[in-house]
C-alpha cells in the first residue's frame, strides 16, 4: 500500500476516534464510528488475499449492523424523551439496544464470533489496531453511558465472554486467534465492573492496551503466527522470546506482574459490592485463559523441538526490532508496585 494511503487511513482512524470521544450527540458519535470503520477496511484487505477480503467483508457487515443499532437506539430515545445527548439515555428499550450494539462492536459474547476470524485474516499490524485502537471509541461510549446500560444483560455477557474467551482459546494453534480470544476475555473483565466503577474499567483497558501492543509487536518482529513458529523463535531471538514469555504471563494476570493489578482491583470491588459469587465465578473461569497463556509461554521459551520441523527454521528475522518493545515490556511487567498511586488516582 502506498505511503499516502497509509497516512490517509491512519489520519482517518485518529479523526474518527477523536470525534467519537469528544462528542455529546448521538449523530456525531455515530459519524465517528463510521469513519473508524471505513478507514480500517483498506488496511484489513491490503494483502489482497481471499482470507483478507473475507475478513474485511465480515468486519464491515458486523460493524455496520452495530452502528445501525446504536443510531436506532439514540433515535428511539430522542423520539420518546426529546434528548439527543448521550448522557441522557433513559428509555429502557434504547438502553437495551445500546448495550447490544456496544457488545457487538467490542466483541462481547455472544456477539464475539466475528472477531477471531477477522484477526486471523489480518496482518499483525492491522490485528494490533483492531485489538486496541478500534476498541477505544466503543469503550468510551460504554463509559459515558455506564449509568444507562442494562446491568443484567451486561453482567451475563461479561461472564459469558470470560468463559468463552478461555474455553475457545484452548484448542487454537494460531497466535492471532489466541490473542483474539484473550481480548474477548479481557473485555468481559472490563464490562463486568463498569456499572460499579468506571475508573477501574478505564485502568484495566489502559493496562490491556499496554500488554497487547507489546505482545503484538514482539510477534510481528519474530514473525510467529503459529505455535510451531513460536517454538523455533528462541533460536532466532532469545531475548525477545524471554520478554514475550514475561508479557504473556502478565497478560494472564499472574503476580507480581502488571496484569495482576486490574484483576485484583476488579475482584476487590466486586466483593465490596457484595457480589462475591460473581467474583468467585470469574476468578475460576479465568483459569481457562491461564492454560493457553502458559502454553504460549511454554512454547516461546521452555520448549525446543527435539527434531527438525517440517519447515525450514528462520535463523534471522526479516523485521528490525521495534524500539518500543523494551519500554512496553518493562511497563507490562513491572507496574504492580505502583498500585497505591493508581488507587489514589481512581
Amino acid at each position: 500500500m502506498a505511503p499516502l494511503t497509509n497516512l490517509i487511513s491512519a489520519s482517518s482512524i485518529l479523526l474518527g476516534t477523536m470525534i467519537t470521544i469528544t462528542s455529546s450527540h448521538w449523530m456525531t458519535a455515530w459519524i465517528g464510528l463510521e469513519i473508524n470503520t471505513l478507514s480500517i477496511i483498506p488496511l484489513i484487505s491490503k494483502p489482497h488475499h481471499p482470507r483478507a477480503i473475507e475478513a474485511a467483508t465480515k468486519y464491515f457487515l458486523v460493524q455496520a449492523a452495530a452502528s445501525a443499532l446504536l443510531l436506532f437506539s439514540g433515535m428511539t430515545n430522542a423520539w420518546y424523551t426529546g434528548q439527543w445527548d448521550i448522557t441522557q439515555l433513559s428509555y429502557p428499550p434504547s438502553c437495551l439496544l445500546l448495550t447490544a450494539a456496544i457488545a457487538i462492536k467490542l466483541g462481547l459474547a455472544p456477539f464475539h464470533f466475528w472477531f477471531p476470524e477477522v484477526l486471523q485474516g489480518s496482518s499483525f499490524t492491522t490485528a494490533l489496531l483492531l485489538s486496541t485502537v478500534m476498541k477505544l471509541p466503543p469503550t468510551t461510549i460504554l463509559l459515558i453511558t455506564s449509568h444507562s446500560l442494562n446491568p443484567t444483560l451486561l453482567t451475563f455477557m461479561s461472564i459469558t465472554s470470560i468463559a468463552l474467551g478461555g474455553w475457545m482459546g484452548l484448542n487454537q494453534t494460531q497466535t492471532r486467534k489466541i490473542m483474539a480470544f484473550s481480548s474477548i476475555s479481557h473485555i468481559g473483565w472490563m464490562a463486568i465492573i463498569i456499572i460499579h466503577s468506571p475508573e477501574l474499567t478505564l485502568l484495566a483497558f489502559y493496562i490491556y492496551i499496554l500488554m497487547t501492543v507489546s505482545i503484538f509487536l514482539t510477534m510481528s518482529t519474530t514473525n510467529t503466527s503459529s505455535l510451531p513458529a513460536l517454538m523455533t523463535s528462541w533460536t532466532k531471538t532469545p531475548m525477545l522470546s524471554t520478554t514475550l514469555m514475561l508479557t504473556l504471563l502478565s497478560l494472564a494476570g499472574l503476580p507480581p506482574l502488571t496484569g495482576f493489578l486490574p484483576k485484583w482491583l476488579i475482584i476487590q470491588e466486586l466483593i465490596k459490592q457484595e457480589l462475591t459469587t460473581t467474583a468467585t465465578a470469574i476468578s475460576l473461569l479465568s483459569l481457562l485463559s491461564l492454560f493457553f497463556y502458559l502454553r504460549l509461554a511454554y512454547c516461546s521459551t521452555i520448549t525446543l523441538p527435539p527434531n527438525p520441523s517440517n519447515k525450514m527454521k528462520q535463523w534471522s528475522t526479516k523485521n528490525p526490532t521495534n524500539t518500543l518493545i523494551p519500554t512496553l515490556t518493562s511497563l507490562s511487567t513491572s507496574l504492580l508496585p505502583l498500585t497505591p498511586m493508581m488507587l489514589t488516582t481512581t
